[in-house]
Order: C-alpha cells, then sequence, then structure tokens
C-alpha cells in the first residue's frame, strides 16, 4: 500500500451528481476533448475555466448515479485529481477505477469541506483532512489492485505498460483510439 500524500483544491457537489451533469449527451459522441469542455456545462457553466489540474471534487451520497457514459474519463481528463464521495455509485466507481480516477468513499466527508479548501488524502491508510480546520475523517480502503488500476491510468494503460496487450494507436485525423 503507498504512503504517498495527495493534496488538492475542494470543489464540492451534493447528492445523486449524475454522470449526465458529468457528460452531457449532446457530447457523448464527441472527441474526449469536446467532453472535457462540457463538463457540468449544464449546472455549473464555466466550471471547467475556474477548476484547475490537481483539484478535488468533494461529494455528497450516490455520486456518479446514472448511466454508463465515461464521465470519469472526462473528469480525469480535465485534472481531477481525486473525487471523495459520502458514498459513490457502483458503476461510476468502476468507472474510476477502469479510466483512472481516483475515487474514494468517506461517510461525512461533504460536512467538514467547505468549497475552496484543500484536502489532503493519504493512500497509506485512507485518512482524509481537511488543511485549514483539522479535521480528520477515514474513508473507505480500497483493495490494493483497484488502487493501483487508479493510480496507474485505468485498466488499459496498465495492462500496456505490464505487455499483456499492444498499445493502441491513435488516429492522426480524429485523436481517437
Amino acid at each position: 500500500m503507498s504512503d504517498q500524500l495527495i493534496r488538492g483544491r475542494v470543489w464540492k457537489f451534493g447528492d445523486n451528481i449524475n454522470t449526465d451533469l458529468m457528460l452531457p449527451g449532446d457530447v457523448h459522441m464527441g472527441t474526449e476533448a469536446e467532453q472535457a469542455r462540457a463538463v457540468f456545462a449544464a449546472n455549473r457553466p464555466g466550471w471547467v475555466d475556474e477548476m484547475r489540474a490537481g483539484d478535488f471534487i468533494v461529494g455528497g451520497r450516490n455520486y456518479g448515479t446514472g448511466s454508463s457514459r465515461p464521465a470519469a474519463r472526462s473528469l480525469r481528463n480535465i485534472g481531477i485529481a481525486c473525487v471523495i464521495a459520502e458514498s459513490i455509485n457502483s458503476l461510476f466507481l468502476r468507472n474510476c477505477v477502469n479510466f483512472g480516477l481516483l475515487a474514494l468513499e468517506c461517510p461525512g466527508v461533504s460536512g467538514v469541506f467547505e468549497e475552496g479548501q484543500i484536502a489532503e488524502v493519504s493512500l497509506g491508510d485512507f485518512t482524509v483532512r481537511n488543511l485549514a480546520s483539522g479535521a480528520a475523517l477515514l474513508a473507505l480502503a480500497v483493495p490494493p489492485n483497484l488502487l493501483s488500476l487508479m493510480q496507474g491510468g485505468g485498466i488499459y494503460p496498465v495492462l500496456e505498460r505490464d505487455g499483456l496487450i499492444a498499445p493502441k494507436v491513435k488516429h492522426a485525423q480524429t485523436g481517437r483510439h
């Protein structure tokens, strides 16, 4: 298990944030860059221009409810370093693993952070700390194999890195794999 500490500025979202808000249907078939520009455009217009790579999302209960669209990939592509929520929808959590986005369930987390504060996460013991207030909570431990996939960029990059599949070839015209 890693003793790594990561820190990021917090953006707060409420309960039942669905994947339609993260990745709107009108860009579902667009490029990954087009999808990234549309993240949260319906409920927080301009948010992608305010957030910075390395920021965290703190969510409420049932974060990521909805469809299996690759919303976790879009969050990773805009630079979100970690999603910490009261609870995370199981399909969204699996997509976080698949696409290499660190996601933690941490009961009580939405009550100990205000937007803009700095969260620190220890991947050694899954402690989540508010650096402004000193409040600390324990997130649910992520099994080592899933944590490895999240930190390694997701399933395909890990399989490519380990030589288990051939690297994807990017098409020059579309930028798609």
